[in-house]
């Protein structure tokens, strides 16, 4: 959730130029600024999380691009953004992982051992 001061910044100042599909929405000095670039900002809907700005507008909010890249340029190939989950309860934990219960599958003695 954003702070009261950035929310009042938002109301007074940015104007509104999108929204991703995380429901995150992405903002803009209404005014144009003297003697620097003009600000960009997103307020994201539910936590604040960098990992959830997918990479058409992290290009737009980095001045890598002058508009937002929108899904019209999108490759049929492309996968939908999705969040970093590391840390979280649906983080990826491998076979045998302590979190996972600490059992894997015995090994299926292919292995040979390399001896000098």
């Amino acid at each position: 959730m954003a702070t009261l001061g950035t929310l009042i910044y938002t109301w007074t100042k940015g104007k509104l130029v999108g929204t991703d599909t995380a429901g995150n929405r992405y903002f803009t000095e209404r005014s144009a600024a003297k003697g620097r670039r003009t600000k960009r900002w997103v307020l994201f809907s539910g936590k604040a999380e960098a990992s959830k700005i997918p990479p058409e507008w992290h290009a737009w909010l980095h001045y890598t691009s002058d508009k937002p890249l929108t899904d019209a340029t999108r490759q049929s190939w492309q996968k939908p953004h999705e969040a970093n989950r590391t840390g979280s309860p649906e983080a990826y934990l491998p076979p045998g992982h302590d979190l996972a219960g600490g059992v894997r599958e015995r090994a299926t003695g292919d292995y040979e051992a390399w001896r000098p």
